[in-house]
């Protein structure tokens, strides 16, 4: 069970740095009437924006803007919050933020205010972290997950599945209970059954959360390619700008350079990398090195060739450098200049120069980094998620090994709703829940 947060009251500006049209100030805890009292002259109508002047120890006002105060437990926090509303200048923002702070507020933590609405069972770990998702959320559908597991829907999937997992134990206990000869048949078909419909579900989860994990992340993409086969063409083509120096002078590119883009929602990073060849040149070489650095942190290799030469010695020679386990996908640049544009089977024929091909160089890309359009919608997840559900998996699987052994099985079974429920937060320490919320801004 979560540790109660502290009674202190704490308050911070809750929008972000810089000038702004409105501006807030949040407080959170006990003794939200006498802030009220010495800052608004009155305790607000409970859920009514109130307008007022905003006045510091001295009775002046340093802003005017609405109030809006909301009792516990009906509040984000859970506990009294007031909202003060005024412009968003940096300086009248700390004025009010210091006059909170003289009346015995406490300056909140990052994260603390929403650490507290998971304290408060106002929501649970995985929703607590989809806040700071939904504000980081670099593409729209990246938005609309963090959204879904804000809503509960990751909550729900992993809730439903520890419901299935609680019959299944209950069902095994019971037969621990009675001997062998006294278990009926229909009681191990009910059991096989429920485990078969938890596998699946789990594995559809799991899944669903691999998405999630892909819209939060991105992928990183590396052009890999000798000089001059148009990488850096490539980078601009897909960025949709000149984002990187195009020369006909081989080993233009000396060091890797990146750029963020999104496909479908997607987000990606794309990494324009050093031409690879035999090079007397000690920055080239530096440059070359980077790029094979880069090669062994990438989710996906785009190796570029010339499309009227193909696949050379010196590719092959590259293709034989990359990592087993990194996917890889030649991409035929200046297809354009070919009489014959048929296409490889083992590729994609582009022009980075004119466009041909771009549209399903994307689709390609998107398939290999395991993007996939999710029925009903996908959401938001992060590695943590990725751990405790692939734990999961682990100690299912091992359980469907031992049904002869249904000590052994109950046990299996106990672990995989520990990890399940590690992700809601029912089970987590307390170091990972600092880790977690430390990550946050400062105000919510």
């Amino acid at each position: 069970m979560p540790l109660l947060p502290s009674v202190d009251t704490i308050a911070a500006i809750a929008t972000a740095q810089g000038r702004g049209g409105v501006g807030v100030v949040r407080v959170s805890g006990r003794g939200i009437a006498h802030i009220a009292l010495a800052v608004l002259g009155k305790l607000p109508v409970p859920r009514h924006a109130t307008f007022g002047d905003f006045l510091d120890t001295n009775g002046d006002v340093i802003d005017q803007g609405l109030a809006l105060y909301f009792p516990a437990p009906h509040s984000y926090t859970g506990e009294d919050v007031l909202e003060l509303q005024g412009h968003g200048g940096s300086a009248v923002l700390h004025l009010l933020l210091q006059r909170c702070l003289s009346l015995g507020v406490r300056l909140a933590e990052p994260g603390e205010f929403t650490r507290r609405a998971y304290l408060n069972d106002k929501i649970d770990l995985a929703q607590a972290e989809s806040v700071a998702d939904l504000i980081e959320a670099t593409t729209t559908e990246a938005a609309r997950s963090a959204m879904r597991s804000l809503h509960g829907d990751f909550s729900a999937a992993i809730n439903s599945l520890v419901d299935e997992l609680i019959r299944l134990r209950m069902l095994v206990e019971a037969m621990l209970d009675f001997p062998e000869e006294d278990i009926d048949v229909v009681d191990t078909t009910h059991r096989d059954s429920l485990l078969q419909k938890i596998q699946a579900k789990l594995e559809q989860t799991l899944a669903t959360a691999k998405q999630g994990s892909l819209l939060r992340e991105g992928a990183h993409i590396a052009l890999v390619g000798r000089p001059n086969v148009g990488k850096s063409s490539l980078l601009n083509r897909l960025a949709g700008e000149e984002v990187a120096l195009v020369s006909d002078v081989p080993g233009t590119t000396r060091d890797v350079i990146r750029q963020a883009i999104q496909i479908r929602g997607v987000p990606l990073h794309i990494m324009d990398t050093a031409g690879l060849r035999v090079s007397q040149d000690e920055v080239e070489n530096m440059g070359m090195a980077r790029t094979h650095q880069t090669v062994q942190r990438a989710d996906l290799i785009l190796l570029l060739l010339d499309a009227a030469s193909g696949c050379s010695a010196e590719d092959a020679d590259i293709i034989a450098s990359f990592p087993a386990d990194i996917p890889h996908l030649l991409v035929y640049n200046k297809a354009d200049l070919l009489k014959d544009k048929t296409g490889a089977e083992e590729g994609v024929y582009i022009s980075a120069r004119s466009g041909l091909g771009i549209e399903a160089l994307r689709e390609k890309i998107l398939k290999l980094i395991g993007w996939h359009n999710q029925e009903g919608g996908t959401f938001i997840a992060r590695e943590r998620h990725l751990i405790a559900l692939n734990l999961a998996k682990t100690h299912l699987d091992q359980a469907t090994g031992l049904l002869n052994q249904p000590e052994l099985f109950a046990e299996e079974l106990r672990l995989t709703q520990q990890a399940l429920n590690s992700i809601t937060g029912k089970f987590t320490a307390d170091d990972l829940l600092g880790e977690i919320f430390s990550r946050f801004c400062i105000g919510k």
